[in-house]
């Protein structure tokens, strides 16, 4: 390997850890381990602007953190299980708590997956 190769990949993990150093954006990124998610329900769960989320989407999807699936007129995120550096991101979120309660606390107010 050269000096040039770790290079990249330091960049790399660094511009992910970038991103995960974001509250929103890693709590995000654990929710999505487990669940495929609209803007809607990150809406309605962070109490943010539809925009402020779209930012946060964007940002993870610019790097391939996370795929985008149309269902209808709705669009879907998840985490991206492809990417080069998954097993890195998967790690790392193994130490975080997970975010199920957001979920169902979403179920019991009827905007899962509803995006009404």
């Amino acid at each position: 390997m050269t000096d040039t190769t770790i290079l990249i990949e330091l960049d790399k993990a660094s511009s992910i850890l970038k991103l995960m150093g974001d509250k929103t954006r890693l709590s995000m990124l654990k929710l999505l381990q487990k669940n495929e998610c609209c803007v809607c329900e990150f809406v309605a769960i962070f109490n943010v602007s539809q925009s402020a989320i779209s930012q946060h989407l964007r940002k993870l999807k610019d790097v391939g953190l996370v795929n985008e699936n149309r269902k209808g007129q709705w669009i879907f995120y998840s985490l991206n299980r492809q990417h080069e550096a998954y097993e890195f991101v998967q790690n790392l979120l193994d130490f975080i708590p997970d975010q199920d309660q957001r979920i169902k606390e979403l179920e019991q107010q009827g905007l899962r997956i509803t995006c009404e």
